[in-house]
């Protein structure tokens, strides 16, 4: 199986169970790899034959936004359905990380792997 991927993408988001954190915007950052044939767009050099980053992008930065999530686990739960039940992804990492959570670490998050290879 191939991968697409998109990593890095950087979402200005309520997120948190604080209090406090209900109040600010944060920003988290998703890494999305995406397992996909892309065989037949390998040959026909077509957009229409493989995934769009740009919708799969604003798919998810919208979820995110709209969502408000508590908690990262429930935020890569929810993305990892959405890519395969919106876009018929096989299989998915997902990946949230939330900079910043912790003082004296550089990243906290969580990751998680769902569909099959």
């Amino acid at each position: 199986m191939d991968i697409i991927y998109l990593h890095d993408l950087a979402i200005d988001c309520v997120i948190g169970a604080w209090d406090w954190e209900r109040e600010i915007i944060q920003t988290v950052y998703v890494d999305l790899d995406m397992g996909w044939d892309i065989s037949k767009a390998g040959v026909s050099d077509e957009l229409e034959d493989t995934l769009s980053y740009k919708d799969i992008s604003i798919a998810v930065t919208e979820l995110v936004v709209e969502r408000k999530f508590k908690l990262v686990e429930t935020m890569a739960t929810e993305i990892a359905a959405l890519l395969t039940l919106e876009f018929n992804i096989p299989w998915c990492r997902v990946k949230i990380n939330k900079r910043g959570a912790v003082s004296s670490a550089q990243d906290v998050g969580v990751v998680i792997e769902r569909g099959r290879k």
